[in-house]
């Protein structure tokens, strides 16, 4: 395959584990035309300088995750429907005849609705090209969260698998859906939690408020956020930046269905009246001296109502305010 594409048999096999393929024994029968006609689109892409040598296996790599993941998914459920499928005993392979039958009907239907979405996605994102400085595309000001379910591997223990599964499945629909509401985008999720970034922080918050109060549930494990704001790379669809290891640990140390943010993102919440920010008391974590969290709450419509409320608020907002004026968070610790 490496000589019928023109390209050195090391290099096909490096962009073939990049993309999360064992290697195949020499003499198995395992390529066809088609993967020596994907190797030529990639030369075409490098020869256009849309890609370059030195990034082909990385784009290789973020392809093959995001795709072997998909696949998984797509595997899993034409198993289960071929499991769901009663048993002939008089002909015992009508099962798998159904199943191959469903297999090729629908993995077209698929592939054009995989093509469809991505196209979406494309054209979602490529209004940053245009509100970018030159040289800055993969560099932007975002608020960068986190949220994750608090007990969640002594939860899972004693769960089985569907039950496991189905709780998973719940947590990542209702983060994708609230996320997406309010112009977020899931960078990945893993099991118990969901890294998420926005361009608005308002929007960062409004997405930490709203996901523990929708999976709330007295069967479910609690869920807590937290969130940061500043200057990150993105690259392959990932996200780089001490930002976001202070989102991450802003949420270890959250309670149970509370947003804590830290004071760039409190900042961008100044004058924002549905909001009450305060600051807590003053942390080290991993990497960060003497931290300052935020709580981030809703205020209540009844807040301006009760009386001696307004002004004892005010007065809470303008400690905030004298606190957000001091620098900023506890600086990363040395090493």
């Amino acid at each position: 395959m490496a000589r019928l594409a023109g390209m050195p048999a090391e290099r096909t096999q490096r962009l073939w584990r990049a993309l999360g393929f064992a290697d195949v024994p020499d003499d198995d029968p395992a390529f066809t035309d088609a993967d020596v006609a994907a190797l030529g689109r990639l030369e075409a892409l490098i020869d256009s300088g849309f890609v370059d040598l030195e990034t082909e296996a990385s784009i290789a790599r973020a392809m093959g995750q995001a795709l072997s993941r998909l696949a998984d998914w797509q595997t899993d459920m034409l198993a289960a429907t071929l499991e769901a499928a009663e048993p002939d005993p008089a002909d015992p392979d009508a099962g798998v005849r159904a199943a191959l039958a469903s297999t090729a009907l629908l993995l077209p239907v698929m592939r054009e609705l995989q093509d469809y979405i991505w196209r979406r996605h494309l054209a979602a994102n490529a209004g940053r090209l245009f509100l970018t400085e030159p040289g800055e595309v993969d560099r932007r000001e975002l608020a960068v969260g986190f949220a994750d379910l608090v007990g969640y591997t002594t939860r899972s223990r004693g769960m089985g698998g569907r039950e496991l599964g189905r709780m998973v499945e719940d947590f990542e629909g209702l983060a994708a859906d609230v996320i997406a509401r309010h112009h977020g985008r899931v960078v990945k999720t893993v099991g118990d939690g969901v890294l998420f970034t926005c361009a608005s922080p308002v929007d960062a918050v409004e997405i930490g408020l709203q996901l523990p109060q929708g999976w709330d549930a007295e069967d479910r494990p609690p869920l807590r956020v937290g969130a940061a704001y500043g200057p990150v790379l993105t690259r392959l669809g990932d996200v780089y930046s001490p930002v976001v290891n202070l989102a991450s640990r802003l949420t270890s140390i959250a309670r149970p269905s509370t947003v804590l943010v830290d004071q760039r993102l409190a900042r961008q919440l100044r004058g924002v009246r549905e909001y009450r920010v305060r600051p807590l008391r003053r942390v080290s974590v991993r990497g960060y001296d003497h931290l300052q969290p935020w709580l981030v709450r809703r205020r209540a419509t009844g807040d301006l109502e009760a009386d001696g409320v307004p002004a004892f608020e005010e007065l809470l907002d303008e400690i905030a305010d004298d606190v957000l004026d001091q620098p900023d968070d506890g600086s990363p610790q040395a090493g």
